[in-house]
């Protein structure tokens, strides 16, 4: 798969999980690398049109949210990507936007990474849906899917922030991804930890001050734009901002 410089849902995705590998002799989990389509279908829907809306889980709800939990409980692996996008409403047109006025509000993108140029990986979930029209045998049969959890977002200041703000992740978006450090990786792609409270403390927030964010070109806010050219930090933004 070529690298995808902006991301949408339903897209496919690469995720890592532990798990036993197809036709292995050995029941035992094996790392690996999986492609998932971004958007959850649970095992019991009856159709997975509603996957492109469950891209995202909430980490203090997800243990207990039917379509979440089973996967929560056994099913967990981490999305790796180089930061995340996320926009930032212009002042004049959050006003029109909170008036009820029909104009839709421009926003300004900012690209969010570790300030440390480390891999960011977001807790997730995945699933396995059976297309029960189509034949065992057909390469569509089956459906893996996944979804990023969330949690509020960080008020302390960023690690690296524009000179114009914004000064926290916060004032981008009230949630951000989960992001996962090092010393939980194992415990979190565990299948056999399956003790609901222990692994809710995984999704404690990480530690404040790992993650710089910068504009980028409003380019990104059409999904049929798609190059490096997306992640050139701009001097400043090209829509007003908040800040």
């Amino acid at each position: 798969m070529d690298p995808d410089y902006n991301v949408a849902p339903t897209k496919d995705v690469y995720a890592v999980l532990d798990r036993p590998l197809k036709d292995a002799q050995s029941p035992k989990p094996v790392r690996q690398l999986r492609r998932l389509k971004w958007g959850l279908v649970p095992s019991w829907a009856k159709t997975p049109e509603g996957g492109a809306r469950m891209i995202n889980a909430r980490a203090e709800t997800v243990h207990e949210k039917p379509s979440y939990r089973r996967a929560f409980a056994t099913r967990r692996c981490i999305v790796p990507a180089d930061g995340y996008y996320e926009w930032v409403t212009a002042s004049a047109e959050r006003d029109l936007e909170v008036e009820g006025k029909k104009k839709r509000p421009r926003k300004q993108p900012y690209f969010v990474l570790p300030a440390d140029g480390s891999v960011f990986a977001m807790a997730g979930l995945y699933e396995f849906w059976r297309d029960r029209t189509l034949p065992d045998d057909h390469p569509r049969a089956w459906w893996a899917t996944c979804s990023v959890i969330t949690t509020e977002a960080e008020t302390s200041p960023l690690a690296v922030a524009p000179a114009a703000g914004p000064y926290a992740l916060a004032d981008i978006h009230p949630r951000m991804p989960l992001m996962l450090t090092p010393d939980r990786w194992d415990a979190w792609l565990d299948p056999a930890r399956t003790d609901v409270d222990g692994l809710r403390e995984l999704l404690a927030p990480p530690p404040a001050g790992l993650m710089r964010a910068y504009p980028v070109s409003t380019a990104v806010s059409n999904v049929r734009n798609n190059g490096p050219e997306l992640l050139k930090e701009l001097e400043g933004p090209e829509e007003g901002t908040l800040f």
